[in-house]
């Protein structure tokens, strides 16, 4: 299997143009004519998931944040994103990223997987993006669905940690004593606060609010923080199912590496 051909068709599913201006989606590390024998699915590029993939003999790790965001000044190992570039060219291990171009795929991508986890129906774009000419997916960023039936707040809560398998969710007041309509953003979704104030959702489903952040809701929508790497985590089963959907004679895992640098007590 070539790199390319893996490359092209992650790219038809969540196109490069589709990624914010800020992101570094697409091939990091490697030459798309590389021949490669397995992949290793992550959400984070790090030195042991690295390591991992020299122990599988895999030389493909395709993950949704990007190990490079900007420019690298020098190679002296004194950072961890240098070292982990410099370990994965010594050892001809590709890097491919797949972040917010996959984020705004409204159709198999990581916010309808969310909508999957927790239940939503008759999801639509919490913020729809203009159509493109050179690509005809649908897009937009977040998700606004419903609950098949409104639930009280609380239970509702519960049940979304357990569906989310998160131990913290930081929330504000509820406005309403049930939930039924939803909004969701993985990662970092405070941008979308007033998208998910403006159509009437119950609840927002986000990572990342800080302090003053949470007064925004303004009375007017509850917000729970379930923290980035959890709202993302099943990122790493959608890509994988991706993959095994399309090259079936592909070797393809998720990592057994928890890449979240946050711990809870």
């Amino acid at each position: 299997m070539l790199l390319k051909d893996i490359i092209s068709f992650l790219e038809d599913h969540a196109p490069l143009s589709y990624q914010e201006s800020y992101d570094n989606s697409g091939l990091i590390v490697g030459d798309p004519d590389m021949e490669v024998t397995s992949a290793i699915v992550s959400l984070d590029v790090t030195e042991e998931v690295i390591e991992e993939a020299i122990e599988s003999g895999s030389n493909l790790i395709i993950a949704h944040h990007p190990i490079v965001f900007k420019g690298l000044k020098n190679f002296t190992g004194k950072h961890y994103v240098q070292r982990v570039v410099m370990k994965a060219i010594k050892n001809d291990i590709a890097i491919y990223a797949i972040h917010t171009n996959l984020d705004n795929v409204l159709s198999d991508g990581v916010n309808n997987k969310i909508a999957e986890k927790i239940g939503l129906i008759n999801t639509i774009a919490l913020s729809p993006y203009p159509s493109m000419i050179v690509h005809d997916r649908p897009r937009g960023a977040g998700i606004l669905g419903e609950l098949p039936e409104a639930i009280e707040w609380s239970v509702f809560l519960h049940d979304l940690k357990q569906k989310m398998s998160i131990n913290v969710i930081r929330y504000t007041k509820p406005t309403s004593s049930k939930i039924h309509k939803v909004a969701v953003c993985g990662g970092s979704g405070s941008f979308l606060l007033p998208n998910a104030i403006s159509s009437g959702a119950d609840i927002y489903i986000t990572a990342d609010f800080k302090y003053h952040e949470f007064f925004d809701s303004n009375d007017e929508i509850m917000i729970a923080d379930i923290g980035h790497y959890e709202s993302e985590q099943f990122t790493i089963e959608l890509i994988k199912d991706l993959i095994i959907k399309n090259f079936s004679n592909f070797a393809v895992r998720a990592t057994k590496i928890i890449t979240n640098p946050i711990n809870y007590l």
